[in-house]
Formats: C-alpha cells, sequence, structure tokens
C-alpha cells in the first residue's frame, strides 16, 4: 500500500492527520565517518572546483554544459553544507545555481548540453537539486518559479504505466529515468512544493510491476533480466514516495545483499559503476540497521581506494566530473546535511 504522506491533490506534511512512517534508523553512527574519509571528501571538493566552467557548468566534451552533472556537483558541495555564496565554495554553489536556473523554460524543462538520452535525467537531477535548495532557503522566489514548474513538467510527462523515459512526452517509461523523477518530486515535497497524490501512486505501481520474482528489478515494465543498479534504483523510488516497510523492499534489499554485497569481493563491475553505488547507498542508508550497518565500510573503503591523486575519481564514460560529483554525495551521506538524506 502507498505511505499515509499523500491525501487527494497534494502530498502533506508529516504532521498533518496521517503522519508518514518514520525511516528506519541506522545503527552505525560513531563509525560512519572517518578521518580519511574527511580528507578524501575535501580534495574531492577542490579537484571539483577546477573542474567548473565560467557559466557555472562542469566538465567539457560530450557531457559539458549538462545540467544534470552541474546539478550533481553543485549537490556534492551541498552535501558538506555549503550553501550560495555563504563561504568559500559558496560562490561555486551560486554560479551552478545561476546556469541551472538560466536553463529552466516556460514550459517547466531544465535542459542544456548534451542530452543523448534525452533531457529528463537532467531534469531530474536538476529538480532534486532546485528541491534541496529551496528547502534550506525557501525565501528565493527564483527558485520557487523554476521549481514549480519543474514539478509540473514532471507530473504531465508520465506515461500511462506511471513511470518516465528519456523525453518529457508520456510515451515510455524505465525504472532508471524513474527514480530521477521520483526524487525530484520528494525533494519539492520535502520544501513545501505540491504534488499530486495519483502521480506517486501510479510511479510505486510502475516499479512494482518492474520487480521480477528473484526480487531485483528489471530494466522496463516488459519482461526483463534483474541486475543491481537498477534494483538500487527501483528500492530508493519505493523508499523516497514514502514506504518504508514492504514486502517489494525487502525483497529488493535481500537482492542487493546475495548478489553484491560489498563484503564478499567487489563484484559490481564499471558498468554504471557510479550510478549503481549512488542509489544502492541511499537504499541501504534508508534501510538502516544490519543492512546499512554491512554495507556502508566495505564501499567507504571502495571510494577512499579508488580516489586518484588528483583528489577526482574517473569515469571513461561520463567523465570526471560527474564520476567526482557520485562519489562526493556517496561519501558524504552519512554528514546528514542534504534534507532528502536526513531522517
Amino acid at each position: 500500500m502507498v505511505a499515509a504522506i499523500f491525501t487527494s491533490g497534494s502530498l502533506v506534511h508529516a504532521q498533518e492527520d496521517q503522519p508518514e512512517a518514520e525511516p528506519p534508523t541506522s545503527i552505525v553512527d560513531e563509525n560512519e565517518i572517518t578521518p580519511e574519509l574527511l580528507k578524501a571528501c575535501q580534495d574531492g571538493m577542490a579537484y571539483l572546483v577546477t573542474q567548473q566552467n565560467s557559466d557555472g557548468s562542469f566538465g567539457l566534451g560530450r557531457y559539458g554544459r549538462n545540467v544534470g552533472i552541474a546539478s550533481l556537483c553543485a549537490l556534492a558541495f551541498l552535501a558538506d553544507g555549503h550553501m550560495p555564496g555563504q563561504d568559500k565554495y559558496g560562490l561555486v554553489v551560486q554560479k551552478t545555481l545561476d546556469f541551472v536556473l538560466s536553463c529552466s523554460t516556460e514550459s517547466g524543462l531544465i535542459a542544456s548540453g548534451s542530452t543523448s538520452h534525452g533531457p529528463m535525467y537532467g531534469h531530474g537531477f536538476a529538480t532534486l537539486f532546485l528541491g534541496e535548495i529551496y528547502g534550506m532557503n525557501p525565501s528565493d522566489t527564483r527558485v520557487r518559479d523554476a521549481l514549480v514548474r519543474a514539478v509540473q513538467l514532471i507530473v504531465n510527462s508520465q506515461n500511462e504505466d506511471g513511470g518516465w523515459r528519456y523525453n518529457p512526452v508520456p510515451y515510455d517509461a524505465d525504472v532508471s529515468v524513474t527514480i530521477c523523477q521520483v526524487m525530484g518530486l520528494r525533494s519539492a515535497r520535502n520544501a513545501g512544493i505540491k504534488v499530486p497524490r495519483e502521480t506517486i501512486d501510479r510511479a510505486v505501481r510502475y516499479v512494482r510491476d518492474c520487480q521480477n520474482p528473484d526480487g531485483g528489478f528489471r530494466y522496463m515494465i516488459q519482461p526483463g533480466q534483474s541486475a543491481w543498479p537498477r534494483t538500487a534504483a527501483g528500492v530508493a523510488t519505493l523508499f523516497y514516495a514514502g514506504i518504508y516497510e514492504d514486502d517489494s523492499i525487502r525483497r529488493g534489499v535481500d537482492y542487493l545483499n546475495r548478489t553484491v554485497h560489498p563484503t564478499n569481493g567487489n563484484r559490481f563491475g564499471r558498468s554504471h559503476f557510479f550510478y549503481g553505488h549512488y542509489y544502492a547507498v541511499q537504499a541501504m542508508f534508508i534501510a538502516g540497521g544490519e543492512d546499512w550497518a554491512g554495507w556502508w565500510p566495505s564501499v567507504r573503503k571502495i571510494f577512499l581506494d579508488t580516489q586518484t591523486s588528483s583528489g577526482s575519481w574517473s569515469s571513461p564514460q561520463t567523465g570526471s566530473a560527474y564520476a567526482t560529483a557520485m562519489s562526493l554525495i556517496i561519501l558524504q551521506m552519512p554528514k546528514r546535511y542534504l534534507p532528502i538524506f536526513q531522517k
């Protein structure tokens, strides 16, 4: 059943009539964040600054000026508590915010740069970024206006099955794009922006329809194989829809623990490595308990061990700005600065 955070026509705050269920708590506390992690994050942020372009975007080449990557890079700084204009990294975040806002159109779509798979990936990440900014500082009307339009575009482009795909039209869907939109909607809702209940109900049904009998999730509603990155995305989607105790979640988490638990050797592979870990760590963080306690130390070590001497992480497919931003968000999740990661 869909969580009680939804009422007809909008998402409501937890203190109203039907309170939102509390996510499970973690049993890892003082050991979550180590001196090695803090140094790696400082080195990573110092590197990321060097990758910002004059217009506030990040990276060059195929993925230069992409609003999704720019938003992820800014989220990496927000994850350490840096707000626009308030400290040495504040200008970096401010420039990215200005860039993202400049890419917001009257239709609500936020897009710029390479969109080889269509603009909805970038739009979802940009909506998440604006939601986190607005949640931390609700006084910026420019952010609110762009965020409201971005949410409406997501609502309008949901397909009949309940998911989203690469382009802002309601024709097709996959789990990967769907999680981007649901996280954007959840961040906006946390910041006080209304989101229709029906949109979330349909997204939940879609994601559940993509789960296989083995507990893993396939890419689309059509028959297909389970894989760990899309399973992590599927579990995270349900969590961000406000569902915390559910058979679909338990089976998905068990699939991850069974197939790619980091203590059993690195079986993740390089395909969708950063994307998969981004959602897997979120899923385990929200699951809490033994799932988080068993997952986090080993994954933390994987990322500390793969950081380069420049402070970056590398990805031949999407570039170092993307890989570094994703790695920093992952490593800094236990800091709980981002509203969407606070429990």
